[in-house]
């Protein structure tokens, strides 16, 4: 392990920490996040019609995510951050004032664009704010913290929907949801963003790129295995066709990277796509319509805990992460086939170790980007997980059809199991990593 000693007082820090948690909070504190499809379904709109806004929401996000990666790369992360909540809230403000299915359908449309100009954009300036703060080892651990900032907003908006609604309907839901995601825009306006001169790795083996974990303190800029800079990081000095393709370029022939954008888009795809079945899961455990938000809740306090526990989680080697998988698996499939209300407490740890999981494997992903891409790159792994969430999407419907909602739960889970073997098989590297992105840290795509 590299031992990270600090530069900077721990205030710049501080700072950044509690805007990017305020951030996270206030654009997923949105009161129609539990009601929309209750909302569509009150308009007149059809089962079928419903599934159709499913795909263009998810069909807005692939066509926005790489295109909205580039920009942030070229021109400014803050102001992406600072105008997604923006296009989100035209989108829900559209829906209550026009509710009908084309009002739906381009709500949704602005809802994915906002989804994709904050993917890529925030993982980038989080880490590279990190790693000029000398503090890129908290990444894991800062961004485990956001994310459950993120839940705690989608817990109250649950608690809130409801008597909101019933003191002034949809108008009232609706508004307070643009209110939400307008102060986040606030809130990120006092997101610092940097864009100072940083090494850049001359081509070294690649085990010796396995060595440097998310834990590893950056390469110095006059240290053996670094050279300055051409372009500095995050310069802006290519233009967008230049840096998108300087993105797909470094996916398509660093086998690291490569590697890295399909662990996060297996690991968070699946447990994505499944989470919106486990309202059908709770109600064939036999349960009431209204006992299924208790149900769900169960959920969210995993999904939290989950995303609280990464500083252990960075901890893990290969090992370790590949069983963190298999517990998600196991837990997934045990808790859908159990057909009964406890099942959820299995369901709950499998989605908390899924969250687990998934930070650990975007930090492993922030640390093998190098160059001018950060947030191309990181968003062609957003890009590569809504392609698999549609995927799953298919996949699940046609053996639930067949087998029902628990069978294809379980079946579904068994992606963690394959993954977590592929880590088990691999070739392990020399080096033994420390602290870091967990455990995917300790095995290479060769």
């Amino acid at each position: 392990m590299i031992p990270i000693a600090s530069r900077v007082p721990d205030p710049a820090v501080r700072r950044l920490t509690a805007t990017l948690y305020g951030y996270a909070f206030l654009s997923d504190l949105v009161l129609l996040y539990p009601l929309y499809v209750v909302f569509f379904a009150d308009t007149g709109l059809s089962v079928g019609q419903i599934a159709s806004l499913f795909v263009i929401w998810s069909a807005a996000g692939i066509l926005f995510e790489v295109p909205s990666g580039a920009w942030a790369d070229v021109l400014s992360r803050r102001l992406l951050l600072c105008l997604a909540p923006l296009v989100t809230a035209a989108g829900f403000a559209l829906w209550v004032l026009v509710p009908s299915y084309p009002a739906f359908a381009v709500g949704f449309l602005l809802w994915g664009a906002g989804g994709a100009l904050v993917s890529g954009a925030l993982e980038a300036l989080v880490w590279t704010e990190l790693d000029r703060l000398g503090a890129v080892g908290r990444y894991a651990r800062v961004l485990g913290r956001a994310r459950t900032a993120g839940v705690l907003g989608v817990v109250l908006s649950g608690v809130l929907a409801g008597p909101v609604l019933a003191a002034g309907g949809y108008p009232a839901v609706g508004a307070a949801s643009v209110l939400a995601c307008l102060l986040a825009t606030l809130v990120a306006t006092r997101l610092p963003e940097h864009r100072v001169p940083a090494a850049v790795a001359v081509p070294v083996p690649e085990s010796a790129m396995a060595a440097r974990s998310v834990g590893a303190a950056p390469l110095r800029p006059d240290g053996p295995d670094a050279a300055p800079p051409a372009n500095p990081d995050d310069d802006g000095d290519l233009g967008w066709w230049d840096t998108l393709r300087a993105g797909v370029a470094q996916v398509r022939t660093r086998p690291p990277v490569r590697a890295a954008v399909l662990l996060v888009a297996v690991v968070a795809a699946d447990w994505g796509a499944l989470d919106e079945y486990t309202p059908l899961l709770a109600l064939d455990t036999g349960v009431g319509a209204q006992a299924v938000p208790l149900l769900l809740l169960l959920l969210w306090v995993g999904v939290t805990v989950g995303g609280l526990l990464a500083p252990a989680g960075e901890r893990l080697g290969s090992r370790g992460y590949a069983a963190l998988l298999g517990l998600v698996g196991v837990a997934l499939a045990g808790g859908a086939l159990l057909r009964h209300p406890a099942g959820f407490v299995l369901l709950a740890v499998a989605f908390g170790a899924a969250q687990l999981a998934t930070v650990l494997a975007d930090a492993r992903l922030q640390a093998r980007i190098t160059g001018t891409s950060r947030a191309t790159v990181t968003s062609l792994a957003g890009m590569a997980t809504d392609v698999l969430i549609i995927v799953t999407y298919g996949v699940y419907g046609l053996i639930a059809t067949a087998a029902g909602n628990a069978v294809a739960f379980a079946l579904t889970a068994g992606a963690y199991l394959v993954v977590a073997l592929v880590l088990l098989t691999r070739r392990r590297p020399r080096a033994h990593l420390g602290r870091g992105a967990g455990a995917a840290d300790d095995w290479e795509s060769r």
